[in-house]
């Protein structure tokens, strides 16, 4: 027997459900109950101003080579302690600045910067870090998931980098490096046993719980405990510009209890659109214009949360401020450049 033909046309059934949507909304679909949507039980009360949500960034200091990079000033009196946040400035790359500017310090080994180049600066990085550029960077193949490493300097001349998302070690004598270009970098740091870690924390890495599993890894391979622990949280895509899909906020309800409270609907629209709406109406069905609030996570925030959930105390983990996307004249930016962006490095190690 031949199944039922459906009597509406498919673009029409879209444009049905644009207007559902738009109302907060979904019909009776196979497999799917009819009623209100993901978004509309969301808090209407979390709408936010993009504006609003923008922190300034931090600005960077120059090492003895002259090199700009960000430290935490709570961690200068720990002085077996290497770190620092690299930004876009210095260095001798041209491939992601405009012609005729000076060069950028690209760390990350992309495709468009040659290969001696992005070496080169990652020499100076060191240098500004710990005064020698000779010192051995342990970096990481990363594949947005939640592995950790325990390393030392032998793994510095690895051919194939580790596949992984976070490092740790309690060797002198070393740097651990994460890269970024919007993701954040988590830096964690035993005041007691001195070891030492390094997180990369994109959405997946969060959703995932990299940092919160990674802390209890430091736990087992060096006896830490999270009371004497201090962290990091280095700069990396803000709320203000981290727009995403409904399926996000779904994929952290499945796993944390505050998932609602990582995230908030955004009004993105600039201030032209809000005062002359009719100049920008287009053609596109109710419920797809890109005018509107969207919705926004915060990965500082949620990371923040999980270093708790591991045992850290608030005034033991500091957040270093700056949106990458909003200062791309500071910071390399993947969403910001749309995907043409050099890499930052974020760099913790125990004095020598």
């Amino acid at each position: 027997m031949r199944a039922p033909t459906n009597p509406f046309p498919k673009q029409e059934i879209q444009t049905i459900d644009a207007l559902f949507a738009l109302a907060g909304l979904t019909r009776n679909q196979r497999g799917q109950a009819a009623g209100v949507t993901t978004r509309m039980r969301f808090e209407r009360g979390n709408r936010l101003d993009r504006q609003e949500l923008t922190p300034a960034a931090q600005l960077p200091r120059s090492a003895p080579n002259g090199l700009p990079f960000i430290s935490v000033p709570a961690w200068q009196r720990f002085d077996w302690l290497w770190h620092g946040f690299s930004t876009r400035r210095g260095g001798s790359s041209t491939s992601y600045c405009a012609e005729g500017e000076p060069g950028e310090l690209n760390l990350g080994f992309t495709a468009e910067d040659p290969r001696q180049t992005v070496a080169a600066n990652r020499r100076l990085l060191a240098e500004a870090i710990t005064g020698n550029p000779e010192t051995p960077l342990v970096a990481l193949k990363q594949i947005h998931s939640n592995l950790t490493r325990v390393v030392g300097a032998a793994d510095a001349t690895r051919e194939l980098p580790w596949k992984a998302d976070g490092l740790m070690t309690a060797e002198p004598g070393l740097l651990l490096a994460i890269q970024t270009a919007d993701c954040i970098p988590v830096l964690v740091a035993d005041r007691k046993r001195r070891a030492v870690a390094a997180f990369h924390a994109g959405w997946r890495g969060t959703a995932a719980r990299i940092v919160e599993s990674g802390i209890g890894r430091m736990r087992l391979e060096f006896g830490s405990r999270p009371e004497d622990l201090v962290a990091a949280i280095g700069p990396g895509i803000g709320q203000c510009c981290y727009a995403v899909g409904e399926e996000m906020l779904s994929e952290f309800e499945s796993q944390f209890a505050y998932a609602q409270q990582l995230f908030h609907e955004v009004d993105d629209a600039e201030e032209v659109h809000r005062k002359y709406p009719m100049l920008f109406l287009t053609q596109r069905a109710p419920g797809h214009s890109p005018i509107g609030p969207s919705l926004h996570l915060d990965l500082v925030e949620a990371n923040r949360r999980q270093l708790l959930a591991a045992g850290l105390k608030p005034r033991a983990i500091h957040a270093v401020s700056g949106c990458t996307s909003c200062h791309r004249e500071l910071f390399f930016s993947h969403r910001g450049s749309q995907g043409r962006a050099g890499r930052m490095m974020s760099v913790i190690g125990i004095r020598a």
